[in-house]
């Protein structure tokens, strides 16, 4: 087992040399790269043909898929139909993924804005329960849910939060975002000490296993002192964090086998490569 690397969606370059959906195995294999998550954050809308071409190639090269479900979701909604919607699209999102190929969905929570996060959290966690539920019936089970922490102040998905959305059951595995944790407590979560401090709370709460493997999304973030998240950045950005390389070391040091999607702005293929190639350099180091 190996860290994995790749972008989420297509970054700018795609364009000047591709296409089509068909052609994603080819513009990541330019890379290097190892993984991708597709992007289905406006609504499940994909070509059958081409998502199972997408999945068959990405098999033949060692590709890990995985598929980010609409950012509408609202695990911790107050109204009951939202919520019931909520697990309509993850059933639906689990079904794309399926079709090809792909492992992992990740999840947006919600939000806290007329509640408690507390009810919040306790809302989100049956919704997550009942789309576990569906995702049986349908004989889906084996796509796995992913949480994901969230960037912005009002948002349901701090740490604490998602870890314990993903301690109600094994078949969650958390989407930790480095650049929304980075953003969420205004550059606190940076570095060496603050990453290292993360994955061991996530190895003691949810085990060894899913410590190891979890989900993540990286990039660099600008935020506000009100709200948290503003933008996504690239890394060529000097001003806001966080900084990839503290976390590679880790990775390597720990011998851990996240799957990290870069979510930079235009040029999360670049940063993706980048990343990959500092994990494997401190590989070779071993």
């Amino acid at each position: 087992m190996i860290a994995r690397f790749g972008p989420a969606g297509k970054g700018e370059l795609f364009h000047q040399k591709y296409k089509k959906t068909e052609d994603t195995v080819s513009y990541l294999m330019d890379f290097g790269l190892n993984a991708y998550e597709y992007q289905c954050g406006r609504g499940v809308r994909i070509n059958e043909e081409a998502v199972k071409h997408l999945g068959a190639e990405a098999k033949k090269q060692g590709i890990a898929l995985s598929l980010h479900a609409p950012y509408y979701i609202s695990l911790s909604s107050v109204e009951k139909e939202k919520r019931d919607k909520s697990v309509d699209y993850i059933l639906q999102s689990a079904k794309a993924a399926d079709l090809m190929g792909a492992d992992r969905i990740v999840v947006h929570s919600g939000s806290c804005s007329k509640m408690t996060r507390q009810e919040a959290l306790l809302l989100a966690s049956s919704t997550l329960q009942n789309a576990l539920l569906a995702l049986e019936d349908a004989h889906l089970s084996h796509i796995t849910i992913c949480p994901e922490t969230m960037g912005k102040i009002n948002q349901l998905g701090d740490f604490d939060e998602v870890m314990t959305l993903c301690e109600q059951d094994e078949r969650l595995l958390p989407c930790i975002d480095f650049g929304h944790l980075y953003a969420r407590t205004f550059g606190a979560v940076n570095g060496r000490e603050a990453f290292s401090n993360l994955l061991s709370q996530m190895e003691n709460r949810l085990g060894k296993e899913r410590g190891r493997s979890f989900h993540a999304h990286f990039s660099r973030i600008q935020f506000t002192e009100k709200g948290g998240e503003k933008c996504h950045l690239t890394f060529q950005d000097e001003v806001y964090g966080p900084e990839y390389l503290p976390l590679i070391q880790l990775i390597v040091e720990k011998d851990l086998t996240p799957r990290i999607i870069c979510e930079s702005a235009g040029t999360q293929d670049v940063d993706a490569a980048s990343m990959k190639a500092a994990y494997e350099a401190l590989e070779a180091e071993r």
